[in-house]
């Protein structure tokens, strides 16, 4: 028995890229992204208090952001004056080399500030971002 040239046939390799780093149940819930907002896949989230919404968590704000309680699923962008849904981590094991958060954070006080919501922070060598 022969298969030979099969026309139309495709073959599919998942290649993941390294955000969730353990055996942590994972569980995600469905967010509004605050207007404005040009977020990548593991970008650090902070809830707007007077809104709900979340933007990227920045250490030194005082809207309600400034807690890091979730971690985006995947890229989004919003326009001026729009918001959007999108998914947020907010319980699992992540790695922070694959991560964006603001500059105002460090990986140690991030690892802090988000155990309290059952998101814990690993830095694996091995999960480390290819550098070509």
């Amino acid at each position: 028995m022969t298969y030979g040239f099969m026309p139309g046939m495709q073959s599919v390799t998942f290649v993941p890229d390294q955000l969730v780093a353990g055996n942590c149940k994972i569980v995600t819930q469905p967010i509004t992204i605050g207007a404005s907002q040009t977020l990548l896949r593991g970008a650090v989230l902070g809830k707007v208090t007077a809104t709900g919404e979340y933007i990227l968590s920045v250490a030194t704000a005082t809207d309600g952001s400034e807690v890091p309680c979730a971690i985006l699923v995947e890229d989004v962008t919003t326009a001026a004056g729009a918001t959007a849904p999108g998914d947020a981590y907010v319980m699992g094991e992540f790695n922070t080399n694959y991560m964006t958060y603001d500059a105002s954070w460090t990986v140690a006080t991030l690892t802090e500030a988000m155990r309290p919501y059952a998101i814990y922070l690993k830095t694996s060598i091995s999960g480390a971002p290819p550098t070509s």
